[in-house]
């Protein structure tokens, strides 16, 4: 499921426009490329992109430059080798038309993210208390996975067409932790791959912990529209 970047994406700024060799490096078994904020700071906020099953880090790294200038931009590679430059958070069938994952697979690369995001500061300066994740699709399942569960080193989450694993919830923190998470929620009402359904589950299901999230629906299928991206933007410089 890779990501669907618009032909012209925000002003006029086309695919070419893209970082083209991005610096690169790997942490706690993941691999990864990066860009340094264009606004010098000792601590910056970073922000971790993550993307979705069968594709791989340069998928969102294609949005890096139109990221705040403030930013330190992480992109992640899945750990889980699918096909030639295509990776997996976890693997995933189908039963009856619904998402199956293989939660083991999926516990560890939470894990992993977790354990990346600790040694993160061994190679980065960045502020510790701004660490914001964004996913698509499966990353964005992640991104919940790990927010929820360690709020206390997550100071946002952006997903984008994702779901709210059952078999996360189990181990979500506590209400008096969740309360300092931001979180943005995007998904599009003719998404046939996650239904629309999955996120105003989630959304009720955040609610009830706590959480009231930034909460939007788009007239798209399994996507990132500009216009998704647009309120992900707002939503992050607030």
């Amino acid at each position: 499921m890779k990501l669907i970047v618009s032909i012209l994406f925000l002003v006029g700024v086309v695919f070419s426009a893209f970082p083209q060799s991005p610096a690169q490096s790997k942490q706690s078994g993941l691999y990864y490329i990066f860009k340094e904020p264009k606004l010098k700071s000792a601590k910056p906020p970073v922000i971790i992109l993550m993307h979705g099953v069968g594709s791989n880090e340069k998928d969102l790294f294609a949005f890096a430059d139109q990221l705040p200038d403030s930013f330190l931009v992480i992109s992640l590679r899945a750990p889980i080798t699918l096909g030639n430059n295509s990776y997996g958070w976890y693997h995933l069938r189908f039963e009856n038309g619904k998402p199956v994952s293989n939660v083991i697979e999926a516990e560890a690369s939470r894990l992993m993210i977790i354990d990346f995001i600790n040694q993160l500061k061994n190679k980065h300066a960045y502020n510790e208390k701004r660490v914001y994740l964004c996913g698509f699709s499966q990353g964005s399942i992640m991104a919940y996975s790990v927010g929820l569960t360690v709020p206390e080193k997550i100071k946002g989450i952006a997903v984008m067409s994702g779901r709210l694993l059952d078999e996360v919830k189990p181990i979500v923190a506590k209400k008096d932790k969740l309360k300092t998470l931001n979180v943005f929620i995007a998904h599009g009402t003719n998404d046939h791959v996650l239904l629309i359904d999955n996120a105003r589950e989630a959304y009720n299901y955040l609610k009830q912990s706590g959480i009231v999230p930034t909460y939007k629906e788009y007239p798209e299928a399994h996507t990132i529209s500009n216009a998704m991206f647009v309120d992900m933007l707002q939503w992050l410089k607030k």
